[in-house]
């Protein structure tokens, strides 16, 4: 009797097949993304001389572990901080202020260029309270800067900011940043985290 060979599996294409399956999977995967805050850490300054602030220019913005809210040590609502945020820091208490619009409370801050926010979490508060806090008081400082950017130039800062930003706008861009950098100047923001 004769010997028959045993049958073979092709396996040429295999190579074939298992880089098409890789390519697929690498393409249809999606990977998400976390969410952070943008931050610009300020410049190191040789300078180490002390600076004194009054406390009436530091607002203080504690967050607890329950994800509370406690503002100037009495509780407040998350909707309700922008507004209290604006209120302190365009108050102009010391009358340098000529843009301001608060109601000049001596016992408030006295000028938005010396206002300080003071931000303060526990370990335990939750990652998504402490990004919707920081998102507020931002979103204070870019009430301040749009409101004083409609009065002087009839256009809003971010509007002004997403034209400097765009490469296909045709107005004068040096005088545009100069522009920015003046609002910049009169509502700084001074967010400060607290360990």
């Amino acid at each position: 009797m004769a010997k028959r060979a045993a049958p073979e599996v092709n396996a040429g294409s295999m190579a074939d097949i298992a880089f098409l399956l890789l390519i697929f999977f690498l393409v249809t995967t999606t990977i998400e993304t976390d969410t952070g805050i943008n931050r610009k850490l300020p410049p190191v300054d040789d300078n180490q001389e002390d600076v004194i602030i009054k406390q009436k220019n530091i607002f203080t913005v504690n967050i607890n572990r329950n994800d509370d809210l406690l503002v100037e040590d009495e509780r407040m609502k998350l909707k309700d901080l922008r507004a209290a945020a604006v209120k302190f820091l365009d108050n102009g208490g010391d009358g340098t202020c000529n843009y301001c619009n608060g109601k000049k409370d001596p016992s408030s801050s006295d000028n938005p260029d010396k206002a300080i926010i003071s931000l303060k979490n526990d370990r335990e508060t939750s990652y998504k309270m402490f990004v919707a806090v920081t998102n507020e008081l931002v979103a204070a400082y870019n009430d301040l800067r749009n409101a004083r950017a409609k009065s002087l130039y009839g256009k809003s800062f971010i509007e002004m900011q997403a034209d400097y930003d765009n490469v296909n706008w045709v107005g004068n861009k040096t005088k545009l940043k100069e522009k920015l950098e003046k609002i910049k100047e009169e509502y700084p923001i001074k967010l400060s985290e607290v360990q």
